[in-house]
């Protein structure tokens, strides 16, 4: 694999997370003849995937993390990772967005990055469930000075409900609120994707509200970084034959892409010079 020597950090750790999920662990000499690079960088991407909180390492090599399906980190702690394959995810998604359009964003970090890239975006309706999202753009609003609300500022409407550790508001009263509605598109912030187990969240709530969002919309775009694939969290609340479009960012494997594009209409790879690919 001489070919992976000038790959980005990002790719390159992307690749390694997925041999060692893949084979229950991974040794450095194994990682720096596959990957062609010294063994002082292979040791340089453990740490960071360590610190990252997705491997651990081990004498000689690292094996994968394996958390509790019902582990959900808070909204803080989420925000600290993967902040710039969030940034190239978020404007990929605000392209896809129309003037005037009415749109759903679940809760979730990513989601919440895609809010301000749609603050310039004229006439929206936003739903949304998330507290950190509908601040985005009251926040805003707010900035609109004396004059009040911005011309052609988004109308948001806040589902309300039960809040969860990552700021997403769920239960029946999110469920009742989302159900009387319609979106063109939902974008939808997930726990973890996977080709058996589809869209899950360790949340059981959380998973019944995503489950009434992902009916009420027209379209559905998950918006996920690399790491979000092979992560199964307790509760499944969609197949991947549920969703329309996946946008991710460059740090997701070629091997994956290909498996990606056999079951989804379109995948958005963000940060790349070809942005989409449509299986």
């Amino acid at each position: 694999m001489s070919d992976n020597q000038n790959l980005l950090a990002e790719q390159r750790r992307a690749l390694i997370l997925d041999e060692v999920r893949r084979r229950g662990g991974v040794r450095v000499n194994e990682l720096t003849r596959k990957l062609n690079v010294s063994d002082m960088t292979v040791r340089r991407d453990l740490d960071a995937l360590a610190r990252q909180g997705v491997v651990e390492k081990v004498h000689g090599g690292a094996v994968p993390v394996v958390e509790a399906s019902t582990h959900e980190p808070g909204f803080e702690a989420k925000s600290a990772l993967e902040l710039s394959a969030k940034e190239d995810i978020a404007r990929a998604a605000a392209a896809l967005v129309a003037p005037g359009s009415a749109i759903a964003l679940s809760g979730g970090t990513t989601t919440y990055a895609l809010a301000h890239h749609l603050l310039d975006v004229p006439d929206l309706t936003v739903v949304t469930n998330s507290v950190r999202v509908a601040d985005v753009f009251h926040t805003a609003q707010r900035s609109g000075g004396a004059g009040g609300q911005r011309p052609g500022a988004a109308t948001v409407v806040l589902t309300g409900g039960v809040r969860t550790p990552s700021d997403s508001l769920v239960g029946p009263v999110a469920d009742q609120a989302i159900r009387s509605l319609h979106f063109d598109v939902l974008f939808l912030g997930v726990h973890g994707i996977s080709v058996e187990a589809g869209l899950s969240t360790p949340n059981l709530a959380e998973a019944e509200t995503n489950r009434h969002l992902v009916q009420a919309a027209r379209r559905v775009v998950v918006v996920a970084d690399h790491t979000k694939w092979g992560t199964v969290g307790l509760s499944s609340f969609a197949g991947l034959a549920e969703v329309d479009s996946l946008v991710t960012d460059a740090g997701l494997p070629a091997a994956v892409r290909e498996e990606i594009a056999e079951h989804l209409p379109s995948l958005v790879v963000a940060g790349e010079q070809a942005d989409a690919q449509d299986g």
